[in-house]
């Protein structure tokens, strides 16, 4: 099993020839139960699991079949909360036993126990993914729905480090916090953590009422991001924001920076359905958590097939077909902008990135991510 707690380790040697036919990360939402009220949840989870949620035996076909991908997926059990879930402890030992590289993401509540913790670690979970949405509890819990949930965090992130967890701590921006990305750094440098994930807002389930950033405003988020990224002991990068890579790159020149702050997993251009995959509680397939277009349901559909095949997914690795100004940017096979926050927006995965401010010189050439690659 890989060593996540060697950041990057887990991305390293990927490259751009791999999109094609293996995800670098396969998201399964085991369930849709979780007692929290995110104002952001793409799942709009449920206290309750779906009865028609993929049953124990249908889980474990799906991680054996993960199995036969070209180059073995990193599994990632979501939700909701996967802690909800009775047979989660077998889920986990049956797909780090299979040699899958495994990692949980709990919610912050009364379930994540230190004791879940150790019991995570010991049957072979080696990465835990942790939110945290504000640098105090007032920002962080009116997000989360559940006032406690900013304490539960901090322990949550305290017994991760004590137990030794590669940490990935995820963040996600919205009017409520955008002004708060120096102080979540100075917090999280702490913590011990590896990764810090700053996801932008796509308005979805419940993540339609609330209030995304301006493409301007990603501008600014961005330059304090890449300032953070230079001194912190964590790596940082972006989710459903590709067009941080644009940003980075452009920084990039003329500097020398070393390879540890070079981003691998956004070197290769990843994104959704482009070394990402989602399978929902009932086994439908999509390209991404935020990209609800149905491509099958396992176990009827095969999600080696369904990855490698289906019409969707194989357009969204073709960056020459994305339209406006996306399909026209010189970054577009290192961004390609997000194709969930295009679908949102404007109901075609395909057309541009609607909070993106750059506008690519005609004349440049396209940058590609095999010249990158570390």
């Amino acid at each position: 099993m890989t060593d996540w707690k060697n950041t990057g380790e887990h991305f390293r040697g990927y490259g751009w020839e791999d999109l094609a036919h293996s995800p670098l990360m396969l998201y399964f939402e085991v369930t849709q139960a979780c007692d929290l009220v995110c104002k952001h949840c793409r799942a709009s989870a449920q206290s309750e699991s779906h009865p028609s949620e993929l049953n124990t035996e249908n889980a474990i076909s799906l991680l054996k079949q993960a199995m036969e991908f070209p180059r073995k997926p990193n599994v990632v059990f979501t939700g909701g909360d996967p802690l909800k879930r009775r047979d989660i402890w077998r889920l986990l030992e049956t797909a780090v036993g299979l040699g899958l590289n495994t990692a949980l993401t709990p919610s912050a509540t009364p379930l994540a126990t230190l004791d879940a913790l150790r019991r995570a670690r010991d049957v072979g979970v080696a990465a835990l993914g942790i939110s945290l949405d504000g640098v105090d509890a007032a920002t962080h819990d009116a997000f989360r729905g559940w006032e406690g949930s900013f304490l539960r965090t901090m322990e949550i992130l305290e017994g991760a480090r004590e137990l030794g967890f590669y940490v990935q701590v995820n963040t996600t921006i919205t009017r409520r916090n955008s002004e708060q990305i120096d102080a979540l750094a100075e917090m999280l440098t702490h913590y011990g953590i590896a990764m810090w994930s700053v996801f932008f807002l796509v308005p979805v389930g419940r993540g339609q009422t609330e209030e995304r950033i301006s493409a301007e405003e990603y501008e600014r988020v961005f330059a304090r991001l890449w300032q953070q990224s230079l001194s912190r002991p964590f790596a940082i990068k972006t989710t459903e924001a590709p067009h941080y890579r644009r940003f980075v790159l452009r920084q990039m020149e003329g500097e020398k920076v070393s390879a540890e702050r070079r981003n691998i997993r956004s070197l290769v251009g990843v994104g959704d359905g482009k070394g990402i995959m989602f399978v929902s509680h009932l086994g439908e397939i999509y390209p991404a958590g935020f990209l609800p277009v149905f491509c099958g349901v396992f176990p009827s559909a095969s999600i080696v097939e369904t990855y490698q095949r289906h019409p969707v997914f194989v357009a969204l690795r073709q960056p020459d077909r994305f339209r406006g100004k996306c399909g026209a940017c010189n970054y577009r096979y290192v961004c390609g902008g997000s194709r969930s926050r295009a679908y949102a927006v404007t109901g075609d995965y395909l057309e541009s990135e609607p909070d993106c401010v750059y506008i690519a010189d005609p004349d440049a050439s396209p940058i590609l991510p095999e010249s990158l690659r570390v």
